[in-house]
């Protein structure tokens, strides 16, 4: 069902399959126009199989949840200094992966405030479902984030989306200078975390999620926060080339172009 939403949103959702196309044609210039094309469908398909699949994890019983994702390296968390920075990419799975950790542990995490207040309420009920989650919006300061991970609270962190030039550098992404917040190694630097990678990966045929951690990064942050943001951009596109269709690719990635440089899109 879910990858028949997906199917018809890349026929009618004419901005975000144009976006996915530049992105795609950005990063794999050595692919034909008819393999990105063909891409680009397998990704809506697990995007809308990802839209569906959110009524398992904000309705299902625990029990249920647990089965359909499946937790793969947690001796690395079970190892990892603490407090911990949750590194999560923006793949299909990462609502998966933030249900999952939430029937394990408490944490703190930033979202985007809906413009409407029945979604941005639902958001919030269904995303504390299990243990607590402080969730805080884009538009705060950082500083309930800090408060959160010197008591030793885990925050779930997405940062791999264009910001705005403000706080960013830019670094390579696919061989694209591409704005990157430095908001991981300067959060790292303040309260001693431990940067632990943790990606979920849609199965096929229905057969749910592995949400897996990654060994703590070591030597992490350095003293070169440009250095630290192309880190982490290189970790994302060996992700993303294990499993290209499930990156999140409707996303204005290359929105911030340095200056003099056209738009993508």
């Amino acid at each position: 069902m879910g990858e028949s939403v997906g199917w018809v949103a890349f026929h009618i959702w004419r901005e975000r399959r144009h976006i996915c196309l530049v992105n795609l044609a950005q990063c794999f210039p050595e692919q034909s126009e008819r393999a990105r094309r063909a891409l680009a469908k397998r990704h809506f398909a697990a995007l809308g199989r990802s839209v569906v699949e959110r009524g398992i994890l904000w309705w299902s019983r625990g029990e249920r949840v647990a089965r359909l994702i499946r937790i793969v390296g947690s001796e690395y968390w079970e190892r990892a200094h603490k407090p911990v920075i949750f590194l999560v990419p923006h793949f299909v799975g990462l609502d998966a992966a933030a249900t999952r950790l939430n029937i394990e542990t408490e944490a703190v995490s930033i979202y985007s405030r809906q413009k409407n207040p029945v979604i941005n309420e639902l958001l919030i009920r269904y995303r504390n479902r299990f243990k607590s989650v402080t969730l805080l919006s884009r538009q705060d300061s950082v500083r309930g984030v800090i408060r959160a991970l010197r008591n030793g609270i885990p925050f779930y962190y997405l940062p791999d989306q264009d910001y705005g030039a403000r706080d960013s550098v830019f670094v390579p992404f696919f061989g694209i200078p591409t704005a990157t917040i430095t908001g991981v190694s300067r959060i790292a630097r303040l309260t001693n975390a431990t940067v632990l990678p943790y990606v979920a990966r849609m199965l096929p045929g229905g057969r749910g999620y592995e949400a897996r951690f990654y060994p703590a990064w070591h030597n992490f942050p350095s003293d070169d926060p440009v250095a630290d943001a192309r880190r982490m951009n290189a970790f994302i596109e060996e992700r993303v080339l294990e499993m290209p269709e499930q990156y999140n690719w409707v996303h204005k990635r290359f929105k911030t172009r340095p200056p003099g440089e056209p738009s993508f899109y």
